[in-house]
């Protein structure tokens, strides 16, 4: 199957590499470009803990003078590939989330006590998931420094356009709801929306699907809000079809 894949650089080269793993043709067609912000503060002082829900925080903290300091902290990372990132960052102390904000919350709300100190959640300028919210309800004091920001794209590169206008698309990996209303809004841009209802859109979530279904897109929602779900997916449909 040939597949859009369109997250962000460079995580969009590694799922095209696991695509070919499984067998299948994966395109490139980021639709978020990934931009650090400069001289972001992240103020340690009091902290008993890191949250990190995105590797995007992970590569902008590297770059942070912040970095030696962060990593003598516990962090908690939202699954299992955010993990290996912090890892491999040097932080020695890792939990490792159930793959989506809301189980997170939960892990982190049943393992620490918000008298022990505030967390530091590292952020993007847009989330998918209120975890600060989710926490503060619970009484816990929840720092929440941007340390960087998702850019939609605003056209499709012209040889991913013609694969849709050709119909040589099977489908489209969606990671988020952001990124599905991206996806729509270059089509429309490109009049090319009824071409690029063909393919079969690949959701991480309901959340994701509900951007798509009322516009006549034909989307399946995998079993659970993780990456390696959506491929597993994917492989159903290849073997069934």
């Amino acid at each position: 199957m040939r597949i859009l894949v369109t997250r962000p650089e460079p995580d969009a080269a590694r799922e095209i590499e696991a695509l070919a793993a499984r067998g299948h043709e994966g395109i490139a067609a980021p639709l978020l470009v990934i931009e650090e912000v400069k001289d972001a503060a992240v103020d340690l002082a009091g902290a008993q803990a890191l949250i990190v829900t995105s590797r995007n925080a992970l590569r902008a903290l590297s770059r942070h003078p912040a970095l030696g300091a962060a990593r003598k902290l516990p962090l908690f990372a939202v699954g299992a590939l955010t993990a290996r990132a912090a890892r491999e960052l040097g932080f020695a102390t890792i939990i490792e989330g159930p793959g989506e904000g809301a189980g997170l919350a939960e892990l982190i709300a049943s393992t620490v006590d918000p008298a022990a100190g505030k967390l530091l959640h590292l952020a993007g300028e847009t989330l998918a998931f209120d975890i600060k919210g989710a926490l503060e309800a619970r009484r816990f004091k929840v720092s929440q420094p941007v340390l960087y920001r998702a850019v939609p794209a605003t056209e499709l590169p012209p040889s991913v356009l013609s694969l849709i206008e050709q119909g040589r698309v099977d489908g489209v990996i969606l990671l988020s709801p952001r990124t599905a209303k991206t996806y729509l809004a270059v089509l429309e841009r490109h009049g090319a929306v009824t071409q690029g209802m063909r393919p079969v859109c690949y959701c991480i979530s309901e959340a994701v699907a509900e951007v798509l279904t009322p516009h006549g897109f034909r989307a399946r929602v995998a079993a659970h809000k993780r990456e390696e779900d959506v491929l597993a997916l994917l492989d159903c449909e290849a073997a069934s079809s």
